[in-house]
């Protein structure tokens, strides 16, 4: 079992080291640019091309039935959980099988306003109720897929 962290941008990446510590779990942290990981042997940083969804079409052919994908970009968390992989947004939202349908077109409704040249007011601030439910998804979710491979 790994966690996979999409990084640029990722506002929980230190929450993610330290549940990782508690259970002993490899984290792989993806980005198209450098950023400085704790140093420990469980952690890997993977520095990937620039360009659009390179760190994604990385993340997705590494993930595999048991990891964990931390991301915000929804296409990368639907080709997620068709590798049988689990996908949680920073805000603590788990995608799954049932709702990745609905974010995926909610997601082609926004571009689509978006493109016509309508101003949307874009993401809602991450705020500290986010992390606490971050933390809380993600720390179940490694419990669910601890108990999936007894």
């Amino acid at each position: 079992m790994r966690i996979f962290i999409d990084a640029d941008a990722c506002p929980v990446k230190d929450e993610v080291y330290k549940v990782a510590q508690r259970y002993g779990l490899r984290t792989v942290v993806v980005s198209n640019s450098f950023i400085r990981t704790p140093t420990s042997p469980m952690i890997e940083f993977v520095m990937v091309e620039a360009g659009p969804d390179v760190a994604d079409d990385w993340i997705a052919a590494q993930a595999e039935p048991g990891d964990i994908v931390v991301t915000n970009d929804i296409p990368l968390a639907d080709r997620t959980l068709k590798a049988g992989a689990a996908a949680i947004a920073p805000n603590g939202r788990a995608f799954t099988h049932d709702s990745i349908g609905q974010a995926l077109a909610g997601r082609a409704i926004g571009e689509h306003i978006r493109s016509t040249g309508e101003i949307t007011g874009g993401p809602k601030p991450f705020e500290r109720a986010d992390r606490s439910r971050f933390l809380q998804a993600l720390d179940e979710a490694v419990n669910r897929e601890r108990r999936k491979r007894r």
